[in-house]
């Protein structure tokens, strides 16, 4: 069994701050937990709006709190995003996600993350990354 909680995590190598502001999060479930997919609590800052395209994980977004919109580019379909809201990138779909308030999330990937992972500069991240 594994228990571990949010704010202990978050004091540890656990917690990621993206290098350009726009969020960060506390990885609770690793690659090498196992499971065969990684969760994480995120938050994204107010006013963030930047491009990802998980080019090499599926993930599912829960928001927990906040408010915005993820933009799907291939049609340019604007989704609302507020608490309650869950949104899954089955297709590798390549988005634009903005902050009108700072969200809340709760991310699931598979494969699961090791850790370090931080947007590449596709908007993904990569299959190979060290383990923390």
């Amino acid at each position: 069994m594994i228990v571990r909680t949010l704010a202990e995590a978050a004091q540890t190598n656990r917690k990621i701050v993206s290098p350009d502001g726009n969020w960060d999060s506390t990885r609770l479930l690793l690659k090498d937990d196992n499971m065969g997919f990684s969760f994480h609590i995120t938050t994204i800052f107010k006013g963030a709006d930047f491009q990802m395209h998980y080019q090499n994980h599926l993930e599912s977004v829960y928001c927990m709190s906040g408010r915005g919109e993820i933009v799907r580019l291939e049609d340019n379909k604007v989704f609302p995003i507020e608490e309650g809201t869950l949104y899954i990138l089955d297709k590798h779909d390549k988005h634009i996600l903005r902050a009108f308030e700072e969200m809340k999330l709760a991310c699931v990937f598979n494969p699961p993350l090791n850790g370090k992972e931080v947007h590449n500069k596709e908007g993904a991240y990569e299959l190979v990354a060290d383990t923390i």
